[in-house]
């Protein structure tokens, strides 16, 4: 399907909504709103039925297809039309209630996360990966870099690169996040990790790695936030974490998953990973009882 504007070549065009739902205008996000509320009444509507029900002008919602990068209101209804084929269960049949037993809380959270690993494969750019892995592999150095909850990620990102054999350091201060990037040159590579793709101690770093000549890879869940603008390629990933939800398990489990992929993909193509791989666990066998 041809589509405009900046190529998005994710599969499900819901998700992507989120995705950019930031980026969007004000116009924009009334028709996003309306569409990602009743997404099956939206592929039955006209494009002045949308407009209406969101109160725009038909050019907002013309806008908003582009932006998707559709090249009209048409092709954006067939695309949405097959995101429904494929929706998995009710969100609302999901939601914990206070009444739910142990087990129906076990099993909502389940039915949640089964939910979230779907997502987080319907987004995954199969273009960007392999420029991910091919520039991890030809670095010279990678920076992980992460605040907050997103340091959490970069720990577990840095102890699964550290253990193929490559040469990687990880960074979670601000400060010193800042001084590293201020250092790293032409052949380097720096990973951001950033939810919101927004933290400004995340988002300078990475602009002045990117001016020192360094590669840029970022980990987020907004396609045009600050950080992507930066990244020679963005890794996406869905997000369901409110403003008060930062550092939410579920982010965590798309971000973990996705870098499970990444990790797995660099594994399989490296030479000297299996080595690796064994000289580092047989590194700490006489740890284990």
């Amino acid at each position: 399907m041809a589509r405009v504007g900046p190529k998005l070549q994710q599969s499900n065009t819901l998700l992507m909504i989120s995705s950019i739902y930031s980026s969007l205008t004000k116009a924009e996000k009334k028709v996003a709103d309306v569409v990602k509320s009743n997404p099956e009444e939206a592929v039955l509507a006209t494009v002045t039925d949308l407009s209406e029900q969101a109160g725009v002008g038909e050019t907002s919602v013309i806008r908003f297809c582009r932006k998707l990068g559709f090249r009209g209101f048409h092709e954006f209804k067939l695309s949405v039309a097959q995101d429904l084929v494929d929706r998995p269960p009710s969100v609302s049949n999901m939601e914990i209630d206070e009444e739910d037993d142990v087990m129906t809380v076990a099993r909502k959270l389940t039915m949640q996360h089964e939910r979230l690993l779907k997502n987080t494969l319907d987004l995954v750019n199969v273009d960007n990966l392999k420029l991910a892995v091919d520039k991890m592999m030809a670095a010279n150095r990678i920076f992980v870099y992460g605040v907050g909850s997103s340091g959490i990620t970069a720990l577990d990102l840095h102890y699964r690169l550290m253990r193929l054999g490559m040469n990687v350091e990880v960074h979670r201060d601000a400060h010193i996040i800042a001084m590293s990037a201020a250092l790293v040159k032409k052949g380097d590579l720096v990973f951001g990790i950033s939810t919101s793709g927004s933290t400004r101690d995340l988002v300078d770093p990475v602009r002045q790695a990117k001016k020192n000549g360094a590669g840029v890879i970022c980990l987020t869940s907004h396609l045009r936030s600050p950080i992507a603008a930066h990244a020679d390629t963005v890794l996406l990933v869905p997000s369901r974490e409110m403003p008060t939800e930062g550092g939410a398990l579920s982010t965590k489990f798309t971000q973990i998953h996705l870098l499970n992929i990444l990790t797995t993909l660099l594994s399989m193509k490296m030479d000297t990973a299996a080595e690796s791989l064994e000289k580092t666990a047989m590194s700490v066998a006489d740890k284990l009882y």
